[in-house]
């Protein structure tokens, strides 16, 4: 008697624990978070009749209307199928803007599959990556670390799209403003007289690099505390996910180009003015950068090599993001990236990604021809740069050239 009563008091208390856990789950991860972009087969499409009217009433969210909505994302046709605003009509035009659910649209037709050739360089891009990190010939900081070992700030790099189940892990000078957009798309942050934006181009500049407009990995933590990484491993398993790179040694010149000879306050004052200090003969530097502009002064490029070189500059502080490797912004070893597009095949490139992602029917990458720095740059640029700087260089960023597959570059190195 005295075990049976014993084994129904712990079947009471297993599932009133379960019970508890499944709601604490359920509330971390909630239907918008946790997207798995899974296929799931509807069964038969049983029409759906036209909704009668509803009331304008206030009402509570609650715990089984949220599992009503995750239940639906799955049964309804469709699924897993991105969204397209709703058409403009004057009409009803204000029972429209309080719509919240957008209807679905029909994917766009493609009459050939992909070019095995893109996908063939996608599978070589992937498989080298694989093989770089598997190689005990290449070494680099963190390379051998595990997911759960890489601290919360350097995941502020990987914006999560879970109404799509995309992650993006972005790449300064990579084209990484115009991707942040289609992102910012994709995750219809930003709404236009009730009607998610869908032309790129249309999205200010300042809001792109807004932090507030992308939901990063590195907000997992305030959001979710404990369950942080594990939630973060569930949408790296199920979501696609991918990168932009470029050649390192042209990525630097970019940011170069753009922060340092352009006319801009906080890299003037942040690096510049320490450039100009230690390297540039200018104990006392001008006091802005329109007072420096005004008088001619600024680093040079090979004050900036000199600055990445010195041992001194990561003692201060990490690199900044812009010069930052890409191993060290994205941890490619740590994370199985689906895509890995080139900027030197952007275009190609890009139409292929969102054709994978099932969005180009929603978004198109904006083409750009502004500020490009091209490749055959480099030996005009490094030809001020001593040849032993350019080796060390080298070897700063080695492993971003192997891991990618960019060709050691050396007609700069061997000069």
């Amino acid at each position: 008697m005295g075990t049976s009563r014993m084994f129904h008091i712990f079947v009471i208390l297993g599932s009133i624990f379960m019970i508890l856990l499944i709601i604490i789950y359920w509330d971390d991860v909630g239907a918008s978070h946790l997207y798995l972009h899974t296929p799931v087969s509807p069964g038969p499409k049983i029409p759906h009749p036209p909704a009668p009217p509803k009331p304008q009433t206030s009402r509570t969210p609650s715990f089984l209307s949220d599992i009503d909505a995750f239940v639906n994302q799955f049964l309804e046709p469709g699924t897993g199928e991105p969204t397209d605003p709703v058409p403009h009509d004057t009409s009803n035009q204000s029972e429209k803007v309080e719509e919240r659910y957008i209807p679905r649209q029909e994917w766009k037709v493609h009459l050939t599959p992909v070019a095995a050739e893109l996908r063939e360089r996608q599978e070589q891009r992937r498989k080298l990556l694989q093989e770089m990190c598997a190689n005990d010939s290449i070494a680099f900081p963190g390379k051998n670390r595990s997911f759960d070992d890489i601290p919360n700030k350097e995941l502020d790099h990987l914006i999560v799209d879970d109404r799509h189940g995309v992650i993006y892990c972005y790449v300064p000078k990579v084209a990484c403003s115009n991707w942040k957009r289609i992102m910012i798309i994709l995750s219809e942050s930003m709404l236009r007289d009730g009607v998610p934006q869908r032309d790129p181009l249309a999205i200010p500049r300042d809001l792109v690099h807004n932090s507030s407009m992308h939901f990063t990995f590195n907000k997992f933590w305030k959001r979710y505390g404990k369950f942080a990484k594990h939630l973060m491993k569930v949408k790296l398993k199920k979501y696609t996910k991918f990168l932009f790179v470029r050649d390192p040694f042209v990525r630097l010149i970019s940011a170069y180009r753009n922060k340092f000879e352009m006319r801009n306050e906080d890299f003037y004052r942040r690096f510049a003015q320490v450039m100009l200090r230690r390297y540039g003969n200018q104990p006392t530097p001008p006091s802005t950068v329109d007072e420096a502009f005004t008088v001619g002064i600024h680093p040079t490029f090979p004050h900036f090599i000199q600055y990445l070189l010195d041992p001194q500059t990561e003692k201060d502080m990490p690199y900044n993001e812009h010069w930052r490797q890409v191993y060290r912004l994205c941890h490619p070893c740590q994370i199985q990236y689906d895509f890995v597009g080139h900027l030197e095949t952007a275009e190609e490139d890009a139409e292929h990604l969102l054709r994978q992602l099932r969005v180009d029917n929603v978004v198109e990458f904006p083409t750009s021809s502004r500020n490009l720095t091209a490749s055959s740059w480099e030996s005009d640029w490094f030809s001020t740069v001593p040849v032993e700087a350019r080796r060390q260089l080298y070897k700063l960023y080695e492993p971003d050239f192997r891991l990618f597959g960019y060709e050691r570059p050396e007609s700069i190195l061997n000069e």
